[in-house]
């Protein structure tokens, strides 16, 4: 594997860890898509450093789990905002 790519999928967990951030919002941050921020957190961190690797999965698992609630908050929140304006 690369060293970029060994070092980008460090970077990224260290991001996901620290900011306690979703795969988008960590692909947005690193001009990655998701897809790429999945791999390399799910196959490429778990050859380079399982541990880290384990600690940013943990966070994506809850994000995960909370997806749902984000998301009918957005969309409660959006239509909050059409009917103010009306």
């Amino acid at each position: 594997m690369k060293e970029y790519i060994e070092e980008r999928a460090v970077n990224i967990a260290n991001y996901i860890i620290d900011c306690n951030a979703t795969v988008r919002q960590t692909a947005k941050a690193f001009g990655v898509s998701k897809s790429t921020v999945h791999k390399d957190v799910t196959d490429r961190l778990t050859q380079i450093n399982p541990t880290l690797a384990r600690q940013a999965r943990r966070v994506l698992d809850v994000n995960k789990s909370e997806r749902h609630i984000r998301g009918g908050m957005a969309t409660k929140e959006k239509y909050l905002h059409q009917h103010q304006g009306k």
